[in-house]
């Protein structure tokens, strides 16, 4: 009688990890083809998809703000959008803890989109003026 249990157990213990499996090949097989559309239509899409998770247009989409034109994006815009929809969603009022994670992901994804641009401004002028050491004497 033990055996049959046992079996039994076993048998559908492997179904489960056995559809599990298939399950989770579905899905990574899904992001990479989403993954693979996204670079075609810009090289750098699919690296920051697979480096945060999260890419710039669904960042702007739930916060519903303009993509950065040029690297420049209305911080204001954003952080005002940012802290209506943290506060609306916050746990202990009834919100949702994912929604604010995902609300607090689209907001740093933006402001890494944007320091990175700037950064890359601040370089090009730079080199547009030449490199101009900064000099400390001391008193």
């Amino acid at each position: 009688m033990a055996h049959r249990i046992i079996t039994q157990v076993v048998l559908v213990g492997s179904r489960v990890l056995g559809r599990a499996f298939t399950e989770a090949y579905r899905q990574a097989s899904a992001s990479q083809r989403y993954a693979a559309k996204a670079s075609k239509s810009s090289p750098s899409a699919a690296a920051n998809l697979a480096s945060h998770g999260l890419t710039l247009d669904e960042a702007c989409k739930i916060l519903n703000v303009k993509p950065p034109q040029g690297g420049k994006a209305n911080m204001e815009d954003v952080m005002s959008r940012f802290k209506t929809l943290f506060d609306k969603n916050e746990p202990k009022n009834g919100g949702s803890f994912y929604l604010q994670s995902k609300i607090l992901r689209a907001r740093e994804r933006i402001e890494r989109e944007v320091g990175e641009a700037s950064r890359a401004a601040e370089r090009e002028a730079e080199l547009r003026e030449g490199w101009k050491p900064k000099v400390y004497k001391e008193r």
